[in-house]
């Protein structure tokens, strides 16, 4: 039997409907109702066309699922891997880098963060998936710590603690607007590095929470 690969480009008759279009209300769907709700038929229902534009795109529902999983990972574990890896003056800056994960959703969404966490207690491959992504988060901030002259067990600590404060944050679903969290900016540097944030640095993320 001759296999045909899912397509990137509209189907034809659905020409408004694009991969994207599937992936982006799945993703929805997983946010706001669970894993259970995503399902083929009635996603085709809400952007009105049939099940034939759904496997233009893709082999099953399963490949739909594991692209979410593949979106989820290159959006909220990348911006976190990427960010601690960026080059840094200091390690208050270093911090700040990660930091903008926390303050611009663009980069990481919790929401989405926390919903792939609630599919994790129904599928072992998810919970593998995110025990592999927090390996990924806490070795990259870790490895910062490292390369900023701590030694292995407190860049391992650090790195929990920041790591570990932020996700608790979201699971407590705290309602603290950013611009009220930033007034204690330096507080959180002194506490994540023990060192001493100056008046540039703060001010350097303050330009970054008003540019976003």
């Amino acid at each position: 039997m001759i296999m045909i690969a899912p397509r990137d480009e509209p189907a034809p008759g659905n020409i408004k409907v694009t991969r994207w279009d599937w992936i982006s209300l799945a993703l929805q769907t997983l946010i706001s109702d669970g894993i259970e709700s995503v399902r083929v038929l009635p996603l085709g229902q809400k952007l009105g066309v049939s099940r034939s534009s759904f496997y233009w795109y893709f082999d099953s529902r399963q490949d739909l699922l594991d692209q979410l999983l593949a979106h989820w990972r290159d959006t909220n574990t990348k911006a976190i891997v990427e960010r601690a890896q960026r080059p840094a003056e200091s390690i208050i800056m270093g911090v700040m880098n990660v930091f903008e994960c926390w303050a611009d959703e663009r980069l990481f969404d919790p929401r989405l963060d926390f919903a792939i966490r609630e599919w994790a207690r129904r599928s072992d491959d998810v919970r593998r998936a995110i025990d592999q992504a927090d390996n990924d988060r806490l070795g990259a901030i870790r490895d910062m710590y490292r390369r900023h002259g701590y030694d292995e067990e407190d860049a391992f600590i650090r790195a929990r603690v920041l790591y570990y404060m932020q996700i608790g944050y979201y699971v407590l679903d705290l309602k603290e607007p950013v611009e009220a969290r930033v007034s204690h900016l330096a507080a959180y540097l002194r506490s994540f590095t023990g060192q001493e944030p100056s008046d540039a640095d703060v001010a350097h993320f303050m330009r970054f929470i008003a540019a976003r």
